[in-house]
């Protein structure tokens, strides 16, 4: 937690050198005195970083406290650099929850903060940010059987409880009224029924219609009769990440009071085997329309998008629409865990995207959309086809969903390296989920100009 400095002693005082090596972190002066130096020139993702190492090491020291003068980073950068540093400190000592029968004690430095005058409404604003970014981590580590779809519409309704956001879970008999048969290709496979859950924020002006995001919520994703080896299945808990952001983000929203209209859509849903579970070769219809022949069961999140999408746009009346999704393994394994897959249909809302991201310390890299890539998801006997039919699958379950965008000014972003911390993570994504996305996309709609909201 950070607070605004009220005159109260704190154990560890935290220092910033604006002339040493970017991002060093060494102990210096009198004991309990932490010297974080940096370059001349720091940029955001600098402070933040050094922000992060330097909370690990108050808490690896046994602190309880810190003390930091934010004047320099203010001077540099103004209220981003001051929301660098509490973003980098606050979620670098993020930590998971656990059913351990014995509850270790686990005691969090807090940050206070000095330096800060006229910013005040910045460390207002990005506490509440961090804290939503956590909550998606929650939602992410949790076990399968802790969060069913079910569960997850309950924890999203909970989370939203005292805010300005209105939440609609449909259930099983109204998403199959509507038609949505891909999605329930993949819904009906487990005994867990599947759940629509819908959130709206209304901020901006009254008539705007509002900006979608469309994030996956596969609880857990065995790959169905496509099955999955062992180690694949490792961490399938985590498939629902695209949903957990845009719960985060649109909860940010809500709780920062932006001037922004938006509305969130998670198709929630388990991937299982049994005997109600789809097959390779079956041919379903959607939501749109269209009809879809299965390649592979395990290429399922694209399905549930698909109707997703759909519903957010024909029902929702929505002017743009982003998905995100933990997607391709291939995708994982082009770019790893550092940049985030994109695909768009519009350079402008791309360029949205760019911009929020120069803000958030994530990144993200533009995979190609030509017409020739079309022929991927070509089927003889099907309007489309659910998996590629010859490599490029990253690009070929992008092409899939524009689809169903159509015409709508679109954003695909595919976390499946990004989603989950590894070898390349940074000290602010702890290990386990690091709910990426949730920063960006409350940028992007936080941000977007009001004549591109309507």
């Amino acid at each position: 937690m950070v607070k605004i400095w009220n005159g109260e002693e704190v154990r560890w005082h935290l220092t910033l050198e604006l002339d040493g090596k970017a991002g060093a972190l060494e102990m210096g002066g009198e004991p309990r005195q932490l010297l974080v130096k940096l370059g001349e020139k720091p940029s955001g993702e600098d402070l933040r970083r050094a922000a992060a190492g330097a909370a690990l090491q108050v808490r690896k020291l046994g602190g309880t406290s810190a003390l930091l003068d934010a004047a320099p980073a203010v001077e540099r950068l103004g209220g981003e650099g001051l929301a660098a540093l509490i973003q980098g400190f606050e979620l670098a000592l993020y930590r998971q929850e656990d059913w351990k029968q014995e509850q270790e004690e686990k005691k969090t430095p807090e940050l206070y903060l000095t330096g800060t005058e006229g910013e005040e409404r910045v460390v207002e604003e990005t506490a509440a940010l961090d804290r939503w970014i956590c909550f998606a981590r929650d939602l992410i580590n949790r076990p399968g059987n802790k969060l069913t779809p079910v569960m997850l519409a309950q924890a999203v309704a909970r989370a939203a409880e005292g805010l300005p956001v209105e939440v609609r879970v449909l259930d099983e008999k109204e998403t199959r009224a509507l038609g949505m048969e891909a999605f329930h290709a993949v819904g009906d496979s487990s005994v867990n029924p599947p759940r629509l859950i819908i959130l709206r924020y209304r901020g901006g002006r009254e008539g705007d219609a509002p900006i979608g995001l469309v994030g996956k919520g596969v609880c857990f994703d065995s790959g169905g009769y496509s099955l999955k080896n062992v180690a694949g299945l490792r961490g399938m808990k985590g498939d629902m990440a695209g949903g957990a952001a845009v719960c985060g983000a649109i909860l940010a929203l809500a709780e920062n009071r932006a001037p922004v209209n938006v509305t969130a859509v998670i198709p929630a849903v388990e991937n299982r085997i049994s005997p109600a579970s789809f097959l390779p070769d079956d041919v379903i219809g959607s939501l749109s329309g269209k009809t879809i022949e299965i390649g592979s069961t395990d290429a399922e999140g694209r399905l549930i998008l698909a109707d997703a999408i759909t519903y957010a746009i024909q029902e929702e009346k929505v002017c743009k629409v982003v998905d995100i999704a933990t997607l391709t393994g291939a995708m994982a394994h082009m770019l790893g865990g550092v940049n985030t897959g994109v695909m768009a249909n519009d350079d402008s809302f791309y360029a949205s995207l760019q911009a929020a991201a120069a803000h958030t310390g994530e990144k993200f890299w533009r995979v190609p959309n030509d017409p020739e890539y079309k022929q991927l998801i070509e089927s003889p006997v099907a309007d489309l086809y659910n998996s590629s039919r010859n490599g490029c699958d990253a690009i070929a379950a992008g092409m899939f969903l524009s689809a169903f965008a159509g015409e709508t000014p679109w954003l695909h972003l595919d976390i499946a390296g990004t989603g989950h911390s590894g070898k390349l993570s940074q000290p602010c994504q702890p290990r386990g989920a690091t709910g990426v996305g949730v920063a960006t996309l409350y940028r992007l709609c936080r941000d977007l100009p009001a004549g591109e909201q309507a």
